[in-house]
Formats: structure tokens, C-alpha cells, sequence
């Protein structure tokens, strides 16, 4: 038997309510539905959009800023390394020079720029280790603001002495500035050259009045016309008027000799170990850079700086190329900090 309930049938009013509360149930859910897609849509790209970015980098020119007025050193670093960078790269290397403030006015620049690998720096040791160690009120921390990439090159000074000078060697020079404290002064033309000179004068014992001048050739050319008894100065300037016979080479810093100059004695072997600075200068990134654009730049930077043709300029400037990993660079920036820090307060030096 099949049992049929049978109740009242519904009225027209009820039926009609029933179905307008479906119809907005499900207005509902669609509208909730599209306000998820669209959130998971506006996620996917914000978290993605980053990463294609880093993966297709770059895609397009990279530019490279440079503390110091075109010509310079650090300038023909950044032009002989940033045309292999282009090369590696596939994309334009744009040197950008912004000479000022000893080079510190660059670094400033960059930090205001996006961190995404499309605004470099080529930093020398005088804006990094040295102004971290003489200027208190630096707008930048070497060590924090940037992210070191490769080391360009590396290189020791030359201690020169006027030509017709009696000594022979550095303990012999030495003698002669303390019997002659009359005579007793030295070339510079920036804090690097400054805090090294002193350091010699520490570690011997050595009198010395600092005598500015406002470039390495002014400096070398006061050392030839007897302005002034020595000078501590870097390679290019310095190498061709040794080879010449116009100022004479008797040391230089570090613990090895220069390839340029190999009957000149290094400052170890000479019996100051601690006259021990070599500057540098490298390309750094700005802080925050991404990690994957960071690895790339590593990876070609240091391709760029091996190779034949660069590397083989780069040592006819009268410098090493290359010579430390990220990580070491690192290091080196810190540990010169330190040092060159523990010259000027022990030296009472200032500088403006």
C-alpha cells in the first residue's frame, strides 16, 4: 500500500518569498565567490610578479655610478669592466660620473635609488673604509647600506723619495727625516695617502708635516723639484716617473712586491710588516638588493673581471685584478675600517 501525505497546498505570497530567498542566497555566494577570485588573482601576482622580475633580469640598461670626474682610476675600472658586464649581460652598462666629497657624494646617490640591481656603485677603499674611518657624520655605513659584489682590483703604494736623496732604503730615509726635521714633510692628496704616511711615522718614529696637493701628479711632481721629501702614492702616476729616474722607489706597502716594480723592496721585507695597506676598489649594490639579482651580478662581475683582455688592462694600470670572493671583500672592508680607525685616533688626525 503507498501511503501519500497530503498537506495544504502553499499560497502564492509564500511561494514567491521562498524562491526571491534562493535567488539571494546564491547572489551571494557568486558575489563572495568572485571577491576570492579576485583576491587570489591580486595575490598571485603581487607574490609572483617580484620573482619574474629577478628572473628575467636585467631587461634593461644597468647604470654604474662613479664618485670621481671621468679619466680618473675608478673611471677606467667601471668603463673596462662595465663594457664586459654589457657583453655578459645583454644589456647597456651606462657609466655615470658624480664626482664630489672625495667620492662620497656617489654612494649617497645610489642609496636613493630602487634597490633592483639597475643602479651599481664603484666604490674605492678612500669612500668605503677610509671615510667610514675619518668621517664621523658619513650618510652611509660601507658595511651596511651596500652589498659588495666583486672586487675590481687591488694595489699597493709606493713610497718615492726626490732622486738625488742619500738613502738607499726605508730604515736609511728614516734616519735622514729625523737628522733633517727641517726637511721633514710629505706630498697627499687625499686621506688614503694621509693615514698611510702617518702609519709609517707611528711604527718608526719618523718626523713628517703633511703638505696638500690637489692630485698624484702634483704630488709626485713636488717630490721631483724638491718641494717635498717623500710621498706615499698609488701606481699610475707614480710607476713611469720611477722607470724614468725621477723619484726613486724604495718601498712599497704590503707584504709582496709589485709585478711593476720588482727590484723595489715590499714594506715587510724593507722590516715594517705593519705599513701593510693595499687599497682597492670594487662595485657594490645597494643594500636589500634581491638575492637571486645579487648572485647574477657576483657570477658576471667576476667573469668580466677574468677575462684576458680586462684583466690584462687592468694590470697595466699598475694594479692586481680581482683578488677576493664577496665574502672576503667583505672582510676586507671591515678590517680596514678598523685599522685605518686605530691610525687616526692614535694620530689625533682631523680631516674636513
Amino acid at each position: 500500500m503507498q501511503i501519500v501525505l497530503i498537506g495544504p497546498p502553499l499560497r502564492r505570497e509564500e511561494k514567491i518569498k521562498k524562491e526571491e530567498k534562493t535567488s539571494m542566497r546564491l547572489a551571494h555566494f557568486l558575489r563572495a565567490s568572485a571577491r576570492f577570485v579576485s583576491a587570489a588573482l591580486l595575490l598571485a601576482a603581487v607574490t609572483t610578479a617580484p620573482a619574474a622580475a629577478q628572473t628575467d633580469y636585467p631587461n634593461r640598461p644597468i647604470h654604474v655610478v662613479v664618485g670621481f670626474a671621468a679619466g680618473g682610476g675608478n673611471d677606467i675600472f667601471a668603463r673596462l669592466v662595465g663594457g664586459k658586464l654589457s657583453e655578459l649581460l645583454h644589456q647597456p652598462v651606462v657609466i655615470e660620473n658624480r664626482p664630489g666629497a672625495g667620492g662620497r657624494l656617489a654612494p649617497e646617490y645610489v642609496l636613493q635609488q630602487p634597490a633592483d640591481g639597475y643602479t651599481l656603485f664603484v666604490g674605492p677603499s678612500g669612500a668605503m673604509s677610509v671615510a667610514a674611518a675619518v668621517y664621523p657624520d658619513l650618510k652611509y655605513s660601507p658595511s651596511k647600506s651596500f652589498v659588495p659584489l666583486a672586487m675590481i682590483a687591488n694595489f699597493p703604494l709606493i713610497l718615492v723619495i726626490a732622486a738625488d736623496n742619500p738613502s738607499k732604503n726605508v730604515k736609511e730615509f728614516v734616519d735622514w727625516m729625523k737628522q733633517h726635521p727641517d726637511k721633514a714633510n710629505y706630498a697627499s692628496t687625499s686621506p688614503s695617502f694621509t693615514i698611510t704616511t702617518e702609519l709609517l711615522k707611528l711604527k718608526t718614529g719618523m718626523p713628517g708635516v703633511e703638505i696638500p696637493y690637489k692630485s698624484s701628479n702634483e704630488m709626485i711632481l713636488s717630490v721631483m723639484q724638491g718641494q717635498t721629501a717623500m710621498a706615499i702614492a698609488d701606481g699610475p702616476p707614480t710607476v713611469p716617473q720611477v722607470k724614468a729616474g725621477k723619484v726613486k722607489a724604495i718601498a712599497v706597502t704590503g707584504a709582496k712586491r709589485s709585478p711593476l716594480l720588482p727590484d723595489v723592496p715590499s714594506m715587510t721585507e724593507a722590516g715594517y710588516p705593519s705599513v701593510d695597506v693595499r687599497l682597492w676598489s670594487g662595485v657594490f649594490a645597494p643594500a636589500g638588493t634581491p638575492a637571486p639579482i645579487v648572485a647574477k651580478l657576483q657570477k658576471a662581475l667576476n667573469q668580466a673581471i677574468q677575462d684576458k683582455g680586462v684583466s690584462q688592462k687592468l694590470e697595466a694600470l699598475a694594479v692586481d685584478p680581482g683578488g677576493a670572493t664577496p665574502e672576503q671583500f667583505e672582510q676586507i672592508i671591515a678590517s680596514d675600517t678598523a685599522k685605518f680607525s686605530a691610525v687616526v685616533k692614535t694620530a689625533h688626525l682631523h680631516f674636513e
